[in-house]
């Protein structure tokens, strides 16, 4: 899970990064991207990053930057959503990034939960 994160965080910045702080080329390749959804998931590249390490080195406080993520990922994707249904210029291929964006962030969660916050909660009880 944690090479997931940083992985995704890295790829997340560069890709950003590029559309936002590059030559027009790469807007151009972008077609019609939200900007709010584009400048959420640059710096969410670097949230990305903390939590992976984060889970690596075992911190339950990893747990609650995955929950963080997927919610205000979650929240972004439903604005998008409301962005498309009133007629807003969009790429389809920023409706699949979010999708697959949303399903990783909440299967992190749902297994840093799993694995951090409630077995180091178990250790405490057992100790």
């Amino acid at each position: 899970m944690a090479l997931i994160a940083v992985l995704f965080g890295i790829m997340t910045i560069k890709s950003g990064g590029q559309v936002l702080f590059s030559d027009d080329s790469y807007r151009v390749a972008a077609g019609d991207y939200v900007p709010s959804v584009l400048w959420f998931n640059f710096v969410a590249g670097f949230t990305y990053i903390i939590a992976g390490v984060g889970i690596a080195l075992r911190q339950q406080w990893s747990v609650w930057i995955a929950f963080y993520i997927a919610i205000s990922t979650l929240f972004v994707f439903a604005l998008l959503g409301w962005h498309i249904f009133t007629d807003g210029a969009y790429e389809l291929r920023t409706v699949a990034a979010m999708t697959l964006r949303s399903t990783v962030w909440t299967v992190v969660f749902a297994l840093t939960y799993r694995y951090l916050y409630n077995i180091k909660n178990e250790e405490r009880r057992i100790s």
